[in-house]
């Protein structure tokens, strides 16, 4: 069951990208020779009457892509030149570029709704909702409803961004900062070793109810994960988090597994983190990736010139070796977990 959740996660996921980029290469008429979900072989295909475009399944659940006239192909004949994708305006191209990432934070605000819909929206702000009995809390006089203000000197900003501080590090000390009810500022002085793993409290955030709290529920939710992604490059440029903490498939794998255990919205709110992810990672200046297209039609625009396709090709295979390079070694790790 985790592969058959794990593949509608992605396939979901996948499937809204590259339907950005299809519905925008369509509505700027640029001619779409196929729109394919998974890589490899083809194991699935048909053509709709009066449609150029052929829909596919590939064999590998890895990935998709919608395959554009004067992208990959620049020297087909039986395509008029304005139906090529290098001969749309510079808008449309932006447009159909940035369309997958839109369509993936899309998707996450409204998987968010559906969650606030159903289990109520919660609030942004976490607190301390359980105590153990002779925990570091306990013994450090940190009381239930106490909030959350900053970890090591980082202010907090939402539940995610909590949970990304205080697994930043895996041991050593922690300065905790919380305010009381009373409105008392707090410090909780904890340290994490091998023998002691944990702090001693659980942390909740406010339930809150009505279509207003929810629709600002989507919005703020997604907002926080965005600031949590950034975050997260930020730390792994600049050596404060170590590329172990990322995970790929395999770790996906795993994760899936544990969300479905504890019920649909849980796997809902997992699917709306992969989207932002998906989409966030995307729209990086990256070559190979949506991001690194865009940096290219920004450099077009300044300097009114269109860089070589060849050149443009060469830097996005480039990027593409290495970023499977990325891809390996993180599910190395993500083996090396699991075997651990």
């Amino acid at each position: 069951m985790t592969a058959i959740y794990l593949l509608l996660v992605l396939g979901v996921t996948i499937f809204i990208h590259e339907l950005g980029h299809f519905i925008f290469a369509k509505r700027a008429k640029i001619h779409v020779y196929e729109f394919a979900l998974g890589m490899g072989p083809r194991i699935f295909k048909f053509k709709r009457k009066n449609d150029e475009t052929i829909y596919s399944i590939r064999l590998f659940p890895i990935g998709g892509f919608v395959d554009m006239a004067g992208e990959g192909r620049q020297d087909d004949p039986s395509i008029p030149e304005d139906a090529k994708f290098t001969n749309r305006t510079w808008l449309e191209r932006v447009l159909t570029v940035v369309a997958g990432v839109i369509f993936n934070f899309m998707l996450a605000i409204v998987l968010f709704w559906i969650i606030g819909i159903f289990s109520g929206p919660r609030g942004m702000t976490p607190f301390v909702a359980h105590i153990a009995e002779g925990s570091q809390a306990y013994n450090n006089n940190v009381e239930v409803n106490d909030v959350f203000y900053s970890v090591n000197g980082v202010k907090i900003r939402s539940y995610d961004h909590l949970m990304l501080e205080l697994s930043r590090k895996t041991e050593g000390d922690f300065e905790i900062v919380l305010i009381s009810e009373s409105g008392e500022e707090k410090v909780f002085n904890a340290t994490i070793d091998e023998e002691n793993q944990k702090f001693g409290f659980s942390i909740d955030t406010e339930s809150k109810s009505g279509i207003i709290a929810t629709i600002v529920f989507g919005f703020t939710q997604f907002f926080a994960l965005i600031h949590q992604m950034i975050l997260v490059i930020f730390y792994l440029v600049t050596g404060q988090m170590k590329l172990g903490a990322l995970s790929g498939p395999v770790g996906i794998y795993s994760i899936v597994g544990q969300a479905a255990s504890y019920g649909i919205i849980t796997l809902l709110y997992l699917t709306a983190v992969i989207n932002i992810n998906i989409g966030f990672i995307n729209i990086l200046p990256i070559p190979a990736f949506d991001g690194g297209r865009l940096v290219f039609l920004l450099i077009e625009k300044i300097f009114k010139k269109k860089v070589s396709h060849e050149i443009e090709a060469s830097i996005h295979a480039i990027g593409l070796i290495l970023l499977m390079g990325l891809m390996i070694l993180v599910t190395f790790n993500d083996i090396a977990r699991l075997g651990s």
